[in-house]
């Protein structure tokens, strides 16, 4: 009788997995990611199928996600507060211009002032002083809000707003603070902030769409000055211990309509009531020339846009792309852009860190490094820090700062954010602080790192295989 049982149980399971891979398949997406997936799922009996639930369904059909969402994002009628200048850009930036555009809905806005922040002290310090002066309202929804001497500090003051009665609206990512007690929330709610949890997940060890969180990091005050960037709310920024060096950045101007835009649309989506009245988007006179667009990517998308907009800027770069990333995983087409842009005489150079916070990451990345720098690429590894900012900076003209990583989670599962910048002066700032970072760097050398050890080359080719996937 048990070996009957058994024979049914093995028969339904192979079903299942060759469902499941016809499934796959029938996705038409990139091969390597397919071919990823397949070979998880034959090779990895049980675990493989778990992994595919969780990691790898494609949102992009999958209405319990997409419709939800993307409704509420079309109901946003914005466009005739955001102020769209076609004019002040250079022409050889247009097509740029016009992909973030088309893919993102992401009008160019003009004339805001940028502070590029590189120091936690810094962020926390201008943040607090902001918060402290808002007169309306305070948005803010950041991935992981820790509950640590920073969090409670930044916690405490928009507690104290609240209550002063100061609109003050708060989203966080449900997955990536599991550890942080409800009673934390609790404490916020009854001093009047109004919380809400991005794509709350019950239950979130038997549903799906845990893989797919809220990477952003967005404070609004008053409609006049925001911030974005790399920095999460944590005491890892404390500049006195071993301290992450990241990168985030202040706006004042019209640029913040911008980030306006995405927080109350996550807010929307979240669950909340829409909210599109003018107040949140008020006058503001240009501060200086700058040219920006704030681009938000995410598994909802009809494109990956942010994939595409890296991929554009790199392909079409002149003299030089520097990269800094955390975690780089190219996908295949970006893989291809940078070595096509370095073979073509570019001077491209990307900064990762000697050890990131995730080891088998690190070891994926690795695999790629022989093959960019044959085609002339240059790689420096951070040694006494973990870079987590990422940014780009181009031609002493363009400069990107936002949520993304150079990876797949990032480009295909994360909703992330990004903010494209047209100016000559943030460009030369964005290039001096890269230099400078240079300095704590390590110079990867060809023929140094082709005689690694062999069982090195094996690992880091086996945890390639997974890269699609991390």
């Amino acid at each position: 009788m048990s070996e009957t049982i058994q024979l049914i149980l093995t028969f339904i399971y192979s079903l299942t997995i060759i469902g499941t891979v016809v499934v796959v398949i029938s996705e038409n997406r990139n091969p390597i990611r397919t071919l990823s997936w397949v070979m998880i799922l034959i090779l990895l009996p049980v675990v493989g199928l778990i992994c595919y639930y969780f990691f790898g369904q494609d949102t992009r059909k999958m209405k319990n996600i997409s419709v939800k969402y993307q409704k509420q994002i079309k109901k946003h009628s914005f466009d005739k507060i955001l102020t769209t200048d076609k004019t002040k850009i250079y022409s050889k930036y247009l097509p740029l211009m016009s992909l973030l555009e088309k893919t993102s809905n992401s009008p160019v806005l003009y004339g805001s002032e940028v502070e590029i922040i590189i120091k936690g002290s810094r962020k926390f310090a201008a943040l607090m002083t902001d918060l402290e002066n808002a007169k309306h309202h305070i948005h803010m929804e950041y991935f992981i809000f820790y509950n640590d001497e920073t969090g409670n500090m930044v916690k405490e003051m928009l507690m104290k707003k609240a209550s002063e009665g100061i609109e003050v609206r708060f989203l966080y990512d449900n997955v990536a603070n599991w550890m942080v007690p409800e009673k934390y929330y609790q404490e916020m709610t009854k001093s009047g902030v109004q919380v809400s949890s991005f794509m709350e997940v019950k239950l979130a060890a038997f549903h799906s769409k845990v893989n797919y969180r809220n990477h952003r990091k967005v404070v609004v005050i008053d409609g006049k000055i925001g911030y974005m960037g790399g920095m999460n709310v944590s005491n890892n920024y404390n500049d006195a211990d071993f301290a992450w060096r990241d990168t985030h950045i202040r706006i004042s101007g019209k640029g913040v309509h911008g980030l306006q835009v995405t927080f109350l649309t996550d807010w929307c989506s979240s669950g909340k009531p829409l909210i599109k009245d003018k107040i949140y988007y008020p006058e503001c006179d240009p501060h200086t020339n700058n040219l920006m667009q704030i681009s938000t990517g995410g598994p909802v998308s009809d494109w990956q846009n942010l994939l595409l907009a890296t991929v554009q800027i790199v392909t079409n770069a002149k003299k030089y792309v520097y990269i800094q990333t955390p975690y780089f995983l190219p996908t295949n087409s970006l893989l291809q852009a940078l070595q096509i842009t370095a073979l073509g005489g570019v001077d491209i150079r990307l900064m990762v860190s000697k050890k990131s916070d995730s080891s088998y990451v690190d070891w994926a990345s690795k695999s790629y490094y022989e093959e960019l720098m044959n085609s002339g690429l240059r790689i420096y590894e951070l040694q006494d820090q973990f870079i987590h900012a990422k940014t780009m900076v181009v031609d002493d003209f363009i400069s990107v700062v936002g949520s993304a990583n150079m990876d797949f989670r990032s480009f295909e599962s994360n909703f992330e954010i990004n903010c494209y910048m047209y100016d000559k002066d943030i460009s030369l700032k964005m290039k001096d602080i890269f230099i400078k970072d240079m300095k704590g760097c390590k110079i990867i050398e060809l023929k140094e790192w082709k005689q690694r050890p062999w069982y090195k080359k094996i690992l880091e080719s086996v945890m390639r295989l997974f890269a699609p996937l991390m």
